[in-house]
């Protein structure tokens, strides 16, 4: 039965079968003392799902990505995907893999939103069939600390359990960005001079209120359309980073500012967003928690995050 605790900052429940926590940053935990099919996320698998499998017993890491939109499918029905304990699997929890466990598994389950993690349509899709060995360079990293995070995140003091879900998250995200080729900003690595440009004038003009593709495209000397295509061909859109890139400058003067004279809409305005309602409601949907409570909790003594 699920139960409220308030004095944690999250939601803890457990049952024989599993456990879940729901921390910030719209972070949930679920471990689960068996295979479970279909895995945590409210998706079901579909007929073409691919299939992962663990020939072995032991503790396996999973990363739910919600929301991640129908993207292409680049797997078939006959693909299969061999897990060995201490890996860590990213899936689609809208539509989950097919699983091949033996009985005597543990599993570790990190659901999170896509848009936390920078990932747009078809990203999930890539890196759902590129598990993270235990013994990779990131893998060796990682592994420990997300096993170690499912088992003591319920106990956490509030400032604890928000910086806890707020590195795991970012440390998911640079993970995520390796396993596509990119960089920690969801930036590829390799980017034609043309994009670098656009992208460095999108940060000199961020607080400006009526930075629009048009404004971008004539500064640039393209059309519309070819800068649509150009975002489009990076798998997101111009409007879509020009409200990350402010959120995330938002999210770093919130921690640093936020608890001085500015208020939070000084702050949205500050970079770009005209009311004080959209903002929230759009730095929650990021964030999985509001302004006031990244300030007040998962800011609080958190480093910012590198651009």
């Amino acid at each position: 039965m699920m139960s409220d605790i308030s004095t944690l900052g999250f939601e803890y429940g457990e049952t024989r079968q599993e456990s879940v926590c729901r921390m910030p940053m719209g972070l949930d935990i679920v471990v689960c003392h068996e295979a479970l099919v279909p895995l945590p996320g409210g998706g079901r698998p579909r007929p073409d799902a691919h299939r992962l499998i663990a020939r072995e017993s032991g503790e396996y890491l999973f990363v739910g990505v919600r929301g991640g939109g129908p993207g292409t499918p680049v797997v078939r029905r006959t693909r299969e995907v061999f897990l060995a304990p201490g890996d860590i699997c990213f899936y689609d929890a809208d539509r989950p893999p097919l699983l091949d466990f033996p009985e005597r598994v543990r599993l570790k389950v990190f659901l999170v939103p896509c848009e936390s993690l920078g990932l747009g349509e078809g990203d999930v899709q890539q890196v759902m069939t590129a598990p993270v060995p235990r013994d990779s360079r990131l893998g060796t990293l990682l592994s420990p600390f997300l096993s170690e995070l499912a088992d003591t995140a319920p106990a956490s003091p509030p400032s604890t359990g928000g910086m806890l879900a707020w590195n795991a998250v970012n440390l998911l995200a640079t993970l995520a960005a390796e396993q596509l080729g990119r960089d920690a900003t969801g930036t590829p690595d390799a980017q034609s001079p043309l994009l670098s440009r656009i992208l460095g004038f999108i940060d000199l003009h961020l607080a400006d209120a009526d930075l629009s593709p048009e404004v971008i495209a004539g500064a640039h000397h393209i059309s519309v359309r070819y800068l649509h295509k150009l975002f489009q061909d990076e798998g997101t859109t111009v409007g879509r980073w020009i409200q990350r890139r402010r959120l995330e400058e938002c999210r770093r003067d919130l921690m640093l500012r936020g608890r001085g004279r500015q208020t939070i809409a000084a702050i949205a305005g500050r970079w770009g967003f005209l009311s004080a309602t959209h903002f929230s409601r759009v730095f929650r949907a990021a964030y999985g928690m509001s302004p006031s409570q990244w300030r007040d909790t998962a800011g609080h003594g958190v480093p910012p995050r590198r651009r």
